[in-house]
C-alpha cells in the first residue's frame, strides 16, 4: 500500500533491521523499543488489522509470534517476553504488526505505558543479529 512504512520496509524502500523472513511474514526491531531487541512481527501483505488477516495467514503468524517469544529469550537472554498487538485505537502504523518485547523480572514495565528508547548508532545491527542467529538455532 503506497505510504505505508511497514509496506515499505517489507519491499525493501525502506532500511529495516530485518530478525525473520518467510514467504508471508517478515519481522524487524522496532525503532522506539520499549526494550532493546523490542521486535514487530507483520504480514508482507498490506492487513490493518488483526480480524482482517486472512484465515491462511493465522497460522504462520502465530507460529512466528512463538519463534521470536523464543528468540528474545535465547538470543537476548531476556526471561520472558510481552506480546501485544493494538488494533485501530492506538495502532501507529494501520498494518497489522505484533510486539513481542523482552522482558526481564523488575524491568519496570507497568501495565500499559510503554516508555521507549534509543538504539547507540550500531546497536541496533547487533540485537538484530543476535534475534536472527536465535531464530536460526
Amino acid at each position: 500500500m503506497d505510504g505505508c512504512v511497514f509496506c515499505r520496509i517489507v519491499a525493501g524502500d525502506l532500511p529495516g533491521h530485518v530478525v525473520l523472513e518467510t514467504d508471508d511474514l517478515v519481522a524487524f526491531l522496532d525503532t522506539r523499543p520499549v526494550f532493546k531487541g523490542h521486535a514487530l512481527l507483520v504480514p508482507r501483505t498490506h492487513v490493518e488489522t488483526l480480524p482482517d488477516l486472512p484465515a491462511g495467514l493465522r497460522d504462520g503468524f502465530l507460529a512466528a509470534a512463538q519463534r521470536l517469544a523464543t528468540a528474545v529469550k535465547d538470543g537476548l537472554g531476556a526471561q520472558g517476553s510481552f506480546v501485544a498487538m493494538n488494533n485501530t485505537v492506538s495502532q501507529s502504523v494501520p498494518h497489522l504488526h505484533l510486539h513481542v518485547v523482552p522482558r526481564t523480572k523488575g524491568d519496570g514495565l507497568r501495565g500499559f505505558f510503554w516508555p521507549r528508547t534509543r538504539y547507540a548508532e550500531g546497536e541496533a545491527e547487533t540485537y538484530a543479529e543476535r534475534l536472527r542467529d536465535a531464530l536460526d538455532g
